[in-house]
């Protein structure tokens, strides 16, 4: 069987790669025989990284040659179809889609957050061709709302989870190595926290920055950056420890996703821009608080029943640190594990749709 994988890959985002390793990883278990490309910003990078064949994200005719030879087209996991933080690349995706549309192959997205898509134009077209392909599932019920308000309703359309949940917790031991490589004793409470740079920037970071401080002299614990886009957060995290009257660590390399997960399972508590280091959290049953900047992150908070601490340009320092006090105040491990278990197997059920419309006659 043969995969083509589009999607924001190869930009060294632990977010989008740990999507494309959960998506991988599942679609294994289910075929002995799976071949897949992926479409990738930085092909030898991915071909590394996830042991696939990869084809350059600007070349369409290696793109079209792979399309043409495939029995599927995978669009997703991520955002991809939404013109906020990029209108281009919406266009982008949406060509892929129209040219395995073009050749007769099967189209599926997989796990999307779908919009917000703005713009008469980008309405229409995202409805003349979305209509068009085989089977949609998204991953929150918000944009199960955007395909409605788009009206895209004549594929099968299912609302699953993010390819990230079905990812199995992975042991401690790999996180604390790299704790101690970097002399961070594993005593106290470790608070981790996981930015990125956005509008609103300068507010936020000097409230984090306030709230941060607080929470070292109250509780002495270790500040942990954790940086899910290399290099680009390691850079947002090091402004805003410049801010802190205390000390904070941040980790200046690039992780793999196993790497991420099991440093995500050694913090206490997890302060979130990051959607994937929040769902990191989630896997590792890590108390959570989520700082919005995008749709997708209140969209993943209320599946799990949580609410952002506000958006970037609203938080509080005093909200960060009253909120994080709460988390840490609370057993750890005390959660409705069934939840969980639900969304993992609604994420693996994404895996099983593909297969099974590969598989139709």
């Amino acid at each position: 069987m043969k995969i083509v994988i589009s999607g924001y890959y190869g930009s060294k985002n632990g977010g989008d790669e740990a999507m494309l390793a959960a998506m991988l990883e599942v679609l294994r278990e289910e075929v002995e025989d799976l071949s897949v490309t992926v479409i990738s910003i930085d092909p030898e990078y991915t071909k590394r990284r996830h042991n696939v064949d990869a084809v350059p994200k600007p070349d369409i005719r290696k793109i079209i040659q792979a399309i043409r030879s495939a029995d599927l087209l995978i669009s997703g996991g991520g955002s991809l179809l939404q013109n906020v933080t990029s209108g281009r690349s919406l266009y982008y995706y949406l060509a892929i889609i129209f040219f395995a549309l073009i050749f007769g192959r099967k189209v599926m997205l997989y796990a999307q957050g779908i919009g917000p898509i703005r713009g008469m134009f980008a309405h229409k077209l995202m409805n003349l061709i979305v209509n068009r392909v085989d089977l949609i599932t998204v991953r929150d019920r918000g944009s199960l709302e955007e395909l409605a308000r788009l009206e895209i309703t004549k594929p099968k359309i299912y609302c699953t989870a993010d390819p990230v949940l079905a990812i199995k917790p992975v042991p401690l031991d790999i996180g604390e190595k790299i704790l101690a490589r970097c002399s961070i004793k594993r005593e106290g409470k470790f608070i981790g926290v996981a930015i990125r740079h956005w509008m609103h920037w300068d507010y936020f970071r000097k409230e984090l920055a306030t709230a941060l401080d607080l929470l070292v002299e109250k509780t002495s614990a270790k500040i942990i950056f954790l940086p899910m886009k290399f290099p680009e957060d390691i850079r947002a995290a090091q402004s805003t420890a410049k801010l802190m009257k205390t000390s904070a660590h941040v980790l200046d390399e690039e992780f793999n996703t196993k790497e991420f997960l099991s440093l995500v399972g050694c913090m206490d508590v997890l302060i979130g821009v990051r959607l994937h280091a929040l769902i990191f959290a989630g896997v590792m049953n890590i108390p959570m608080l989520g700082i919005s900047y995008d749709p997708k992150i209140e969209r993943f908070l209320d599946s799990v029943g949580e609410k952002p601490l506000g958006d970037l340009n609203s938080v509080t320092a005093d909200k960060i640190f009253d909120e994080t006090m709460k988390k840490l105040s609370e057993p750890k491990h005390l959660r409705d594990d069934s939840l969980w278990r639900k969304l993992s197997d609604l994420a693996g059920m994404n895996a099983k749709l593909a297969i099974s419309l590969v598989n139709e006659k």
